[in-house]
């Protein structure tokens, strides 16, 4: 089961960081893998939304519980359903040098088992890319 953690630094107070990655719904402005985020259901503090993601010419398409932290700077979010057999991880916000670290780890199967030894490291890569696109992306939205 592969885990990638990514991180960057940002030019950014924390507070504005994370108003961005919260915004999820506009993701597809300023990422250019992801294709459409929508809300499906909104509580206190979390939120079920659906996803479409384009990865090397093929569309993913899942759902997932987003958990927000706004005290600590912290969102959590976890597979409901959809493409993948299991997708969870968490972005947390950090002050640093007058900006922001931001960290994003994202837990994945595929649900390949047969092949798990031969694809997961393949795999694992084009997550860990699309991850770290996914931080960069956020860096340029914030610091524009």
């Amino acid at each position: 089961m592969p885990d990638v953690e990514n991180s960057i630094l940002i030019d950014g107070e924390i507070g504005e960081v994370y108003e961005v990655a919260k915004d999820m719904e506009s993701y597809p402005r300023f990422m250019e893998n992801v294709v459409e985020v929508k809300v499906v259901k909104e509580g206190e503090n979390t939120t079920i939304t659906s996803w479409v993601a384009e990865v090397d010419g093929k569309r993913l398409a899942w759902k997932e519980r987003d958990i927000f932290d706004p005290e600590n700077k912290h969102i959590f979010y976890e597979l409901v359903e959809g493409d993948l057999k299991k997708f969870s991880g968490e972005w947390k916000f950090e002050e640093k040098n007058r900006g922001t670290q931001l960290r994003l780890t994202v837990d994945f199967e595929f649900g390949i088992s047969m092949l798990s030894s031969v694809v997961n490291p393949i795999l694992k890569k084009k997550v860990m890319s699309n991850s770290q696109a996914m931080l960069e992306a956020i860096k340029e939205e914030v610091e524009a």
